[in-house]
């Protein structure tokens, strides 16, 4: 990520700020000074200054005399200090002091850059399309047998594919549909379909059918299950948590791993999307909706009540779709299930 589009997306920062208006609340208990250390990330280092702690751009103060200043690394020390108004300010040192050595130049690489959140939990799905059209799902190549006529076929193992015209891709993912999205409001709107990532595969010969070998697998691959180009991908660890600038409001309508209590670092998909404003880094928090119970000292007998819906955790989008956006719960303070209220936080 550029300078230049840092720049912009802090500018949005402090637009959204001004929009809710709420100042930065730091921790009773918040250091003054950390030091980084390898497996953080800017997610819980931020958690322990501030009790939001998405809102660190808020008072993120550039260092302009560090190169990538907006990237920490282990043995980063992150200071906190407040401006004549009071304000809190987060601050970067970086590195030890360097003293002039004679005759040889000692110089030592940085170590990789702390990610905003866990990336083990999100990879897999900024590695591979999660959400397709039926189309693409009916028209893609597809798995017509195993050349050893096996009924399971894994890691090591080669197939025929039919559907596949010659070009320059030769490398495949292989996909099996899964979740229909609906919109809960609206049972009868599709929203986009799952596509499940089963395995990556690589031309070892084209024709009808074509033979491919499978590199590697997460699950067997079946006769019909469907086939998708990759490509080498490059994904960004570093997300910059922002709120929407307007109001948004959607459902949890899914659970990546299928159970159907949720917490922290499970993967969910929400009915929002790019047409919604979703983009990666936006947070919404989340409302666990209010259980609908019976008034037990009226005197009518159905008379019932609904409790209002109480905030329960919060989400950081890490990919988004034209309907659908894939998020992250990053923190959760009470049970989470699936059709929650997501709302800006």
């Amino acid at each position: 990520m550029n300078l230049k589009k840092l720049i912009s997306i802090m500018f949005l920062y402090a637009m959204t700020s001004s929009v809710w208006g709420e100042p930065v609340t730091l921790n009773p208990d918040a250091p003054q000074r950390y030091e980084v250390v390898r497996d953080d990330t800017l997610w819980d280092i931020a958690g322990r200054f501030l009790r939001d702690p998405w809102r660190w751009p808020d008072i993120w103060q550039v260092n302009q005399q560090i190169n990538n200043p907006h990237l920490i690394y282990p043995g980063d020390i992150i200071f906190l200090s407040y401006r004549e108004n009071g304000d809190p300010v987060l601050e970067l040192q970086r590195g030890l002091p360097s003293y002039k050595m004679s005759p040889a130049v000692r110089t030592s690489k940085l170590e990789k850059a702390i990610p905003t959140i866990p990336i083990d939990a999100i990879q897999q799905f900024l590695l591979h399309p999660r959400v397709v059209s039926k189309e693409t799902l009916d028209n893609a190549p597809y798995v017509v047998a195993g050349t050893e006529e096996r009924l399971i076929l894994g890691a090591g193992d080669e197939i025929y594919v039919r559907g596949l015209s010659k070009s320059a891709i030769i490398r495949y993912g292989i996909y099996r549909g899964g979740e229909v999205y609906r919109d809960p409001d609206h049972p009868s709107k599709i929203l986009g379909y799952e596509a499940l990532f089963i395995a990556d595969a690589n031309i070892q010969r084209f024709g009808d059918p074509a033979i491919l070998s499978i590199q590697n697998s997460t699950r067997e691959i079946l006769v019909g299950d469907r086939l998708l180009p990759t490509s080498d991908l490059e994904f960004e660890q570093h997300f910059l948590p922002h709120a929407s600038p307007t109001p948004v409001e959607g459902k949890i309508i899914a659970v990546i791993d299928g159970v159907s209590q949720i917490g922290q670092y499970q993967a969910v998909a929400l009915n929002l999307g790019v047409e919604d404003g979703m983009e990666k880094g936006t947070v919404l928090a989340v409302y666990q909706a209010g259980r609908v119970v019976r008034d037990p000292i009226s005197r009518l007998p159905e008379d019932k009540v609904r409790l209002p819906d109480e905030r329960a955790g919060v989400i950081m989008v890490f990919r988004a779709f034209n309907h659908i956006s894939y998020g992250l719960m990053m923190g959760a303070e009470r049970a989470i299930h699936v059709y929650d209220v997501v709302r800006n936080p």
